[in-house]
């Protein structure tokens, strides 16, 4: 049916197949509207940051972890100061 109607067809045939189309495109908007909700978008975020900081196994991956942690840990130092000279 990719290039159209078999003008030879019969009806019971054409029922059918305008039927598999119909399922077919219910399908694609169902997989569109899960895909589309907020939730799944959430739930697809949370797992590609998890997929940077744990392994499959589930062992942290330090050579992400520590220079995130090193990144907090010098921007909360550069606040302090900046505070302290801030306020003096």
């Amino acid at each position: 049916m990719a290039d159209g109607p078999d003008p030879n067809a019969k009806p019971a045939d054409l029922v059918d197949d305008i039927e598999q189309v119909r399922e077919r495109l219910a399908a694609t908007i169902d997989q569109l509207v899960h895909r589309t909700k907020p939730a799944t978008i959430a739930r697809r975020g949370v797992a590609g940051v998890k997929a940077k900081f744990v392994n499959p196994d589930g062992s942290p991956r330090f050579e992400t972890i520590l220079p995130v942690a090193g990144g907090v840990v010098a921007f909360v130092g550069l606040v302090v100061v900046i505070r302290k000279l801030v306020n003096d």
